[in-house]
């Protein structure tokens, strides 16, 4: 028996060719691009698991990684497959190759405009060749399509990319992210761009194994005497050879270990790091990296007195270890403050709520009790409206004379990282900007790009037992920076296109990392300075004392992937075109996976007459400890298919002003039945109305004013609704409003651009005048 999916999201996903291999009940919000639960059909001629099996090798040389990635799908049912399969990789990944074998035949990737390795592969698609295709969805998810994959064919296609290895306080950390946690999405189906899609994937339910095998083994040449070396989130065994060289391997029983990041960490001997100069010499270009371990912290009596905001998810995804640990983590830092500094705590789920909506409270013992309770309440429920709740964290009033520093508790399973983060740097001012991610799958992508552009720091805590030493260690490194006011100078030696071109205050104790390209000789000396505390703090390199190694040819492609991060994660926000053709650029040149490039490779026999073919999603494992919740509560029909979605749910249309997505119909509020925050529902309520025309009563204009009201409530959220906010309305004599103008000394972008997005829709019927008028309407909110 075939199963046939009507469902519009599922569609959108598996291409108008797909046979279905699930089936998914609509539920009344179904038109968003949720993620669903995978359930099989009864049709068991398609292989809906076709990835058997994930592996990664990976040689570390000092600082600089070179992994291999090999993924293998083979086709156990008896139809030709198409498989896509979305998988996470570090955010400093720079993707450089890929490979494609089929029996024994390899096929290397070209690197192709996005649109053209995509017309590309679909055209091979529908020839009958077996291809692959590679695309960037974010700076650390990606999508794997795998077309023409024939009963009992094995296809392996192998990905190679690089990264830098940063050490914090000593401790070096190579990371292997496994699986993408499950992203919340209000984004209508319908309308949702293509590069959206990867969003509504299907899931298993908590506690089920992965249903492909994981493997990875490391070379570790570090450079330096090897002292300590250490998995916190597998079982392994070390083997050493020598002081300077080891490799770890992955136990056996961690066969099925692909659900949750795979974390290494280790140390050299003395705590020592490598700072210095690491050179390249290229046949057209030279690059290099330069790394400078900063000063020790200094006394927190040079330390102002300060204003901390903790920015909590309680959301369904948070539930169990998750929030339990934020908790914890929470109670540790907001006991640990000084009496002159200041809290306040923001909750948010499907929307939010705040412990004080004036000035934040001084941090006595009372208020630090109120603000453990006001935390302590929550269960986890709920959706992820992350970008309002930081917008009205960011828009909360502020003491005078104390620095803002933001603290982000969060696993980040949203897809509007690019809006968070044109949010956090359009309102930086001084404050500085943590975040903190918390479970074993945490989207690194939003934590880490969170603290770069608001200039602080990124921690995750994947597990209970390394909570309390990673809340320790936080609370140390909020409480006290290291280097203020850094400057980088050059002398004698010829550098350009330098990445970072400024370098802001040193908040924790991890290196100075700039990279950049060189002329002529490698001579002149490099200075670093600052102040740490009180006192002047100098660093110099001389250039000439190292030498250029082939070794570090992977310099190019960090360098290429650090100007493609600053081009396309943080300031190429909303589209441009300029920006746009200089990564596409970046990516030609530097053979680079990116948003706009891709990979693709093309096997020239064809192997599948007609080119038909079923499409299968492949279904992933929730992250460890993640509870079902966190899909959105979908569910699950296993025969039954259904009619498409009416025309009122597929015109839901998400709203986006200037890249920041507004929220659709505000959710109910949670209840306290659980243990969550009941919040209250604000809502616009107008004001007296002023009319610049007296021959209109304004009773009348009162009514016909007043039903539109609710069209408002959709602003919520978006920032502090100040007191003195009102609406200048023009209304055509057919009642239409022509232009509409925000009046208020202090209302942010966010809330002016949505209210008048909004109120441009109206239509005054009944209102027939002989020309234009104009009205005030002031806006209150009650509760």
């Amino acid at each position: 028996m075939r199963w046939k999916i009507a469902i519009i999201f599922l569609l959108v996903i598996a291409g108008p060719a797909a046979g279905a291999a699930f089936a998914q009940e609509v539920p009344d919000a179904g038109t968003t691009l949720s993620p669903y639960f995978l359930v099989k059909s009864e049709d068991t001629s398609t292989d809906v698991l076709p990835l058997k099996s994930t592996s990664a090798d990976v040689d570390i040389a000092g600082v600089i990684a070179d992994v291999r990635v090999t993924q293998v799908y083979r086709n156990e049912g008896e139809k030709t497959l198409e498989a896509i399969y979305v998988f996470p990789a570090s955010t400093r990944a720079a993707v450089y190759g890929m490979t494609m074998t089929i029996g024994d035949r390899t096929i290397k990737a070209r690197i192709r405009e996005r649109e053209q390795a995509r017309l590309d592969y679909e055209q091979a698609k529908q020839e009958g060749k077996s291809a692959s295709l590679l695309e960037q969805q974010r700076p650390n998810v990606f999508q794997m399509n795998v077309a023409n994959i024939l009963p009992g064919d094995e296809i392996k296609v192998e990905l190679s990319y690089t990264e830098l290895l940063v050490p914090t306080d000593g401790t070096y950390e190579f990371v292997y992210p496994t699986v993408v946690g499950p992203r919340y999405s209000n984004l209508p189906a319908a309308s949702a761009p293509s590069s959206e899609h990867w969003v509504a994937n299907p899931y298993l339910k908590e506690g089920e194994a992965p249903p492909y095998t994981f493997d990875i083994n490391v070379n570790l040449s570090a450079g330096l005497p090897i002292q300590k070396i250490s998995c916190p989130t597998h079982s392994t065994s070390v083997d050493y050879d020598g002081k300077w060289f080891a490799s770890v391997n992955l136990d056996e029983s961690e066969t099925f270990g692909g659900n949750r990041d795979f974390i290494l960490n280790y140390q050299l001997a003395g705590g020592e790091i490598e700072s210095g100069l690491l050179l390249y010499k290229g046949e057209e270009e030279n690059f290099f990296l330069l790394m400078v371990q900063p000063p020790r912290r200094i006394e927190s009596r040079f330390i102002p007195p300060r204003e901390f905001i903790f920015i909590v998810d309680v959301s369904g995804s948070m539930r169990g270890f998750p929030l339990d640990i934020s908790k914890k983590l929470l109670r540790d830092l907001i006991s640990n403050l000084q009496p002159t500094d200041r809290l306040n705590v923001l909750l948010f789920a499907g929307r939010s709520a705040v412990l004080s909506q004036e000035e934040s409270l001084p941090a006595t013992a009372e208020n630090l009790e109120k603000a453990i309770a006001f935390i302590d309440r929550q269960q986890g429920a709920g959706g992820t409206e992350i970008l309002p709740a930081m917008s009205r964290a960011l828009g909360l009033p502020r003491p005078e004379g104390m620095a803002r520093t933001i603290v982000t508790v969060t696993d980040g399973y949203v897809r509007v990282e690019p809006e968070v983060f044109d949010l956090i740097r359009t309102s930086l001012g001084d404050a500085n900007m943590f975040a903190f991610g918390i479970g074993s799958g945490v989207n690194r992508h939003i934590i880490e790009g969170m603290a770069h552009v608001g200039m602080g720091e990124p921690f995750v805590v994947t597990n209970r037992e390394e909570a309390p030493a990673e809340a320790e260690k936080f609370r140390k490194y909020i409480q006290s920076p290291v280097l203020s006011h850094v400057e980088l100078e050059f002398e004698g030696f010829d550098t350009y296109d330098v990445e970072p071109p400024a370098i802001p205050d040193v908040l924790a104790e991890r290196p100075v990392v700039v990279v950049g390209k060189w002329k002529g000789e490698a001579a002149g000396k490099v200075h670093l300075a600052g102040f740490s505390g009180q006192s002047r703090y100098v660093k110099s390199y001389s250039a000439g004392g190292y030498q250029p190694m082939e070794t570090n040819s992977g310099l190019r492609y960090l360098w290429a992937r650090h100007r493609v991060m600053i081009l396309d994660d943080f300031n190429n926000l909303r589209q441009d075109e300029e920006h746009k053709q200089e990564i596409v650029n970046l990516g030609l040149k530097y053979n680079l996976l990116t948003r706009f490039t891709s990979f693709v490779a093309i096997d020239t026999l064809v192997r599948a007459e007609g080119g038909d073919s079923e499409t299968v999603t492949q279904p992933l494992p929730l992250p460890q400890g993640v509870p079902d919740s966190a899909v959105g509560g979908v569910k699950m029909m296993a025969s039954q298919a259904y009619a498409p979605l009416t025309e009122a749910q597929s015109s839901m249309l998400a709203r986006r002003i200037d890249g920041a997505q507004v929220p659709g119909p505000a959710p109910e509020p949670m209840s306290d039945k659980s243990g969550d925050f009941a919040l209250p529902q604000p809502v616009f309520a107008m004001g007296e109305i002023q009319s610049s025309d007296p021959a209109v009563p304004l009773g009348k204009l009162a009514a016909l004013v007043k039903p539109h009201m609710k069209s408002l409530n959709i602003c919520q959220g978006l920032g502090q609704v100040p007191s003195d906010l009102k609406l200048e309305i023009r209304i055509a004599k057919d009642g239409k409003v022509e232009k509409v103008r925000v009046l208020s000394a202090t209302a942010n972008e966010y809330l002016r651009k949505c209210l008048v997005e909004q109120v441009g829709k109206w239509q005054l019927e009944g209102l027939r005048n002989k020309g234009t008028v104009t009205v005030i309407v002031p806006l209150i909110v009650r509760t």
